[in-house]
């Protein structure tokens, strides 16, 4: 993400590193056995994570295209992604309470359960450290001299002042 994406790939990568540090304090709070179920249902929620952050650095660079302001191309590209975050961690929520609810029956197993949760609980967080964390860095690094160039966003004004 930091080669293709430049700055917001380095921002991501920092909100990514913040995730995973929520992610396993949690599990060790809640005491969550990682069995190699449970380690697929976290690799799953990174890369959800990293999914999200695409979608938003996409609708930025559109809209950094379409002349908006830095500022301006954040707030248009958090918005026009999240229906798309929604849709898709909407999603998995639903598929998660129904593999854990067959985890507890007869018809699976514990393992089952042990990946349903840890999926949840990691998509649960990486929608906040994407939508949250990642245009709170964003924002933060905007408000700076060196936010106004476009070219480290990979999008070029044309200008000549990249």
């Amino acid at each position: 993400m930091m080669i293709y994406y430049r700055l917001p790939g380095v921002l991501a990568s920092g909100a990514l590193i913040f995730y995973v540090s929520v992610v396993l304090a949690i599990f060790k709070l809640i005491p969550v056995t990682l069995s190699l179920a449970g380690i697929g249902g976290f690799v799953l929620s990174i890369g959800m994570a990293v999914d999200a952050n695409i979608l938003i650095f996409e609708r930025m660079k559109e809209e950094l295209r379409l002349g908006r302001t830095l500022g301006a191309a954040i707030e248009a590209g958090f918005n026009r992604a999240w229906p798309a975050i929604r849709d898709s961690n909407i999603t998995t929520f639903i598929v998660c309470g129904i593999l854990y609810w067959l985890g507890s029956s007869i018809i699976a197993s514990t393992p089952v359960m042990g990946f349903a949760l840890t999926l949840f609980l990691g998509v649960a967080i990486s929608m906040f450290t994407a939508v949250v964390v990642t245009r709170t860095f964003l924002r933060i690094f905007a408000g700076t001299r060196l936010g106004q160039k476009t070219s480290l966003f990979r999008v070029y004004s044309g200008k000549g002042n990249d």
